[in-house]
């Protein structure tokens, strides 16, 4: 599967964070605000219309010290989540 950003969600990366703004909600609207942790802002990153979930995994499997069951876990909760609330397509 290749996942790409929704044109409707603005990324803002601050720090190791990245926050995500919907522009087609209302913005005053704080329940329309999301923040990645650092490694959902990897994610998203990677999250580009090209790579596949596989692609995506390798890349977290090879700059993390994490086992593949455990990143393939984190990696589709995330995505899962991402899914939710309509970021990625």
């Amino acid at each position: 599967m290749i996942y790409q950003r929704h044109p409707d969600m603005v990324a803002r990366k601050i720090l190791d964070e990245v926050i995500l703004v919907p522009v087609s909600r209302n913005v005053a609207d704080m329940q329309s605000i999301f923040t990645l942790n650092e490694t959902g802002a990897r994610i998203w990153e990677l999250i580009d219309g090209k790579n596949t979930e596989e692609d995506i995994l390798r890349r977290l499997t090879e700059e993390h010290e994490v086992d593949p069951a455990t990143a393939k876990n984190d990696l589709s909760v995330i995505l899962g989540q991402l899914q939710e609330i309509r970021a990625i397509q």
